[in-house]
Protein backbone atom coordinates (compact mmCIF):
# COMPACT_ATOMS: atom_id res chain seq x y z
CA UNK A 1 0.00 0.00 0.00
CA UNK A 2 2.67 2.47 0.64
CA UNK A 3 5.01 1.48 -2.17
CA UNK A 4 1.87 2.67 -4.65
CA UNK A 5 1.29 5.85 -2.47
CA UNK A 6 4.63 6.70 -3.25
CA UNK A 7 4.83 5.73 -6.89
CA UNK A 8 1.45 8.14 -7.06
CA UNK A 9 3.48 10.91 -5.23
CA UNK A 10 6.22 9.96 -7.92
CA UNK A 11 3.65 10.77 -10.57
CA UNK A 12 2.19 14.03 -9.29
CA UNK A 13 5.99 15.42 -8.85
CA UNK A 14 6.89 14.86 -11.73
CA UNK A 15 3.72 16.12 -13.57
CA UNK A 16 3.57 19.07 -11.79
CA UNK A 17 7.49 19.40 -12.97
CA UNK A 18 7.02 19.02 -16.38
CA UNK A 19 4.09 21.61 -16.32
CA UNK A 20 6.10 24.21 -14.47
CA UNK A 21 8.80 23.51 -17.23
CA UNK A 22 6.34 24.16 -20.29
CA UNK A 23 4.71 27.01 -18.21
CA UNK A 24 8.30 28.92 -18.01
CA UNK A 25 9.37 27.98 -20.97
CA UNK A 26 5.71 29.41 -22.45
CA UNK A 27 5.90 32.87 -20.17
CA UNK A 28 9.48 33.34 -21.39
CA UNK A 29 8.87 33.01 -25.63
CA UNK A 30 5.31 34.84 -25.10
CA UNK A 31 6.78 37.73 -22.67
CA UNK A 32 10.37 38.08 -23.06
CA UNK A 33 11.44 36.99 -26.18
CA UNK A 34 9.58 39.99 -27.40
CA UNK A 35 12.70 41.92 -25.27
CA UNK A 36 15.50 40.12 -26.86
CA UNK A 37 17.29 41.08 -30.41
CA UNK A 38 16.85 38.65 -33.51
CA UNK A 39 17.63 35.23 -33.38
CA UNK A 40 18.67 32.10 -35.56
CA UNK A 41 16.28 29.97 -33.33
CA UNK A 42 13.29 28.83 -35.86
CA UNK A 43 10.78 29.22 -32.42
CA UNK A 44 11.67 32.39 -31.06
CA UNK A 45 10.94 35.12 -34.26
CA UNK A 46 7.92 33.37 -34.61
CA UNK A 47 6.80 33.92 -31.04
CA UNK A 48 8.44 37.55 -31.65
CA UNK A 49 6.39 38.67 -34.13
CA UNK A 50 3.36 36.98 -32.88
CA UNK A 51 1.34 39.30 -30.48
CA UNK A 52 -1.98 37.18 -30.13
CA UNK A 53 -0.87 34.57 -27.87
CA UNK A 54 1.34 37.11 -25.69
CA UNK A 55 -2.23 38.29 -24.74
CA UNK A 56 -4.74 35.84 -25.12
CA UNK A 57 -3.09 33.46 -22.28
CA UNK A 58 -2.76 35.92 -20.08
CA UNK A 59 -6.44 37.19 -20.23
CA UNK A 60 -7.89 33.58 -20.21
CA UNK A 61 -6.70 33.34 -16.55
CA UNK A 62 -9.65 35.56 -15.31
CA UNK A 63 -12.05 33.43 -17.25
CA UNK A 64 -10.24 30.05 -15.59
CA UNK A 65 -11.01 31.72 -11.72
CA UNK A 66 -14.52 32.03 -12.73
CA UNK A 67 -15.23 28.69 -14.47
CA UNK A 68 -13.27 26.87 -11.30
CA UNK A 69 -15.66 28.84 -8.58
CA UNK A 70 -18.64 28.04 -10.75
CA UNK A 71 -17.61 24.30 -10.36
CA UNK A 72 -17.19 24.58 -6.96
CA UNK A 73 -20.42 26.24 -6.64
CA UNK A 74 -22.66 23.33 -8.83
CA UNK A 75 -20.70 20.49 -6.53
CA UNK A 76 -21.70 21.97 -3.21
CA UNK A 77 -25.28 22.87 -4.65
CA UNK A 78 -25.19 18.92 -6.27
CA UNK A 79 -24.35 17.84 -2.24
CA UNK A 80 -26.89 19.69 -0.75
CA UNK A 81 -29.91 19.31 -3.06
Amino acid sequence: MASSFDETKLWGCFLVSIGSIFFAGYFFLALFSKLLPPSQIPLIPSFQNDWYYCFLVPLTLPIFVVVVYFHWLSMKTFKHA
